[in-house]
């Protein structure tokens, strides 16, 4: 994979880029520190995934996230994953406010484990949607205590369902991990995605379209 790296921590940024092209699967073209050098380097070197820090000069605040958007629509064929420090829900919700395809929301942590990191580059790289297990707890423990929110009419195991699915797990991985059959499985995601009024719609990543279904349904967070 062609990476580009945009972490305004030198140490970290250096880290990562050692990290990935010590396991071989990786070709990092480009380590930069700020939003306008990412769409700067995307630009030339058409990379097939981005790593970009939510929070970088000029201001800090969630360029990374603008960077994001703006990479998708601009190259649509280069994914992103996008980095925080914090499992916040309103960063989840900026960024799969537009779509969910490409594109991948994990905490920093995750950089040290790298078959997870990989495996969110595979995905983004693939056009899929990833989230990380700890933002999908925010999600589901925030929106699950409103008495109206979508999740309400899901039962425990179709909820257990539904939280592997966001975390980007196929339904063989769900079955493995709940020691259900296959077939099971597939039963609960239909009938969870009926229940949230996804079932008609073709072509949903079940990684994480459960999870948007009812934060659109929820109200927005403060700006």
């Amino acid at each position: 994979m062609r990476v580009v790296i945009a972490e305004d921590h030198y140490l970290v940024r250096e880290g990562t880029r050692r990290l990935l092209e010590d396991t071989g699967e990786a070709d990092v073209l480009a380590a930069v520190g700020t939003a306008g050098e990412l769409l700067d380097a995307v630009g030339r070197l058409r990379p097939d995934v981005v790593i970009a820090d939510i929070r970088m000069p000029p201001g800090h605040h969630t360029e990374g996230i603008a960077a994001a958007h703006a990479i998708r629509a601009g190259h649509p064929g280069t994914g992103v994953v996008v980095l925080s420090q914090h499992a916040n829900e309103n960063y989840a919700f900026d960024l799969f406010r537009r779509g969910t395809d490409g594109l991948a929301y994990l905490l920093k942590e995750r950089i040290g484990e790298v078959d997870e990191l990989l495996r969110a580059l595979r995905e983004v790289a693939a056009g899929r949607s990833v989230v990380d297990p700890r933002i999908v707890e925010v999600l589901m423990g925030s929106h699950a205590r409103a008495a109206d929110a979508p999740l309400s009419r899901l039962t425990r195991r179709e909820l257990d369902v539904l939280r592997h699915m966001a975390e980007g797990k196929t339904n063989r991985a769900i079955a493995e991990s709940l020691r259900l059959s296959e077939s099971t499985i597939e039963k609960h995601v239909n009938s969870t995605f009926a229940k949230l009024g996804l079932a008609e719609i073709p072509q949903l990543h079940r990684r994480v379209s459960a999870v948007l279904a009812y934060l659109r349904h929820a109200p927005a967070g403060p700006d």
